[in-house]
């Protein structure tokens, strides 16, 4: 699966912002999606992942209520949805699917830079 990463930019503290990973290929379905990031200096961290179906969403403490995280099966395209961004959330967000085990592939990285 390919994947394309898109909807960075700069935004004011307290703004949103919706990242969007476009997959190509007919198994989108079958993947877990992850989105991370990494800030300078800093090591990639995840921010959240979504399970195949849907069902199952798991957060970063540092997001937990802050962030939403959805995939369109239909449109092949996994979501995030950031609200109430702080500036410590300026990073480059990257999305990543996976079958299983670690997440194994991953588009190219879009840049968040929240200002003060």
């Amino acid at each position: 699966v390919q994947l394309q990463a898109f909807g960075g930019g700069l935004v004011q503290a307290g703004g949103s912002l919706r990242l969007s990973c476009a997959a190509s290929g007919r198994t989108f379905s079958s993947y877990e999606m992850g989105w991370f990031r990494q800030a300078p200096g800093k090591e990639r961290e995840l921010v959240a992942r979504i399970s195949w179906s849907g069902s199952s969403k798991t957060y970063a403490d540092s997001v937990k209520g802050r962030f939403t995280i959805s995939r369109d099966n239909i449109k092949n395209t996994a979501f995030l949805q950031m609200n109430s961004l702080k500036p410590e959330d300026t990073a480059v967000y990257y999305c990543a699917a996976k079958r299983g085990g670690e997440f194994e592939y991953w588009g190219q990285g879009t840049l968040v830079t929240v200002s003060s």
